[in-house]
């Protein structure tokens, strides 16, 4: 019974966060703010972000779990330094968990094509309609080469900074009215 009201608990507390979804202006300022600090936390981020042919920024990313998880965020894609469309994010995990956080993610589309499929989709998954090379960082903070290659690249992280080792896999982006 105590996992039940755990679970309860945990799921209303993600679900009071959705309800209140955020505003085109809040969404707007929310991106705007985590994109420069990603730019303050990684200079070759900054780089590849000047090379894409589209940003999709979640300011806030709350991911909460009990055995069972979940996880939403809003945000919006940029094409050509303009906001372009609004995005939910959302995502469900089973297994050893507890807790709660928020992150900030940032994808990059590299590719023209990437951005075209991703713009196209009713619901892009990541691990099914297309893959996100998580940046993976070498000496002195630079990207892993590899990485940069790929035609779709997320980034990670807190206000305390990128985080690593972790996975966008199993997450979804629907378009979303703003």
């Amino acid at each position: 019974m105590k996992i039940f009201f755990a679970l309860l608990l945990t799921f209303s507390s993600l679900l009071s966060a959705t309800s209140n979804a955020a505003s085109k202006a809040e969404i707007d300022a929310t991106a705007d703010e985590t994109l420069k600090a990603f730019y303050k936390h990684s200079s070759a981020g900054k780089a590849l972000a000047a090379k894409a042919s589209g940003i999709l920024v979640f300011p806030k990313v709350i991911k909460a779990g009990f055995g069972i998880g979940g996880e939403y965020g809003e945000g919006k894609l940029i094409v050509k330094g303009q906001s372009a469309a609004y995005y939910a994010t959302a995502g469900a995990s089973i297994g050893f968990q507890m807790g709660a956080q928020m992150k900030s993610q940032i994808i990059l589309f590299m590719e023209s094509s990437a951005l075209k499929s991703f713009r196209n989709s009713e619901g892009w998954k990541v691990g099914v309609d297309g893959s996100v090379a998580i940046a993976n960082y070498g000496a002195g903070g630079e990207i892993d080469t590899k990485t940069m290659e790929q035609p779709v690249i997320g980034f990670i992280f807190s206000n305390k900074g990128l985080m690593y080792d972790l996975s966008l896999e199993g997450s979804k982006f629907t378009k979303i009215a703003r």
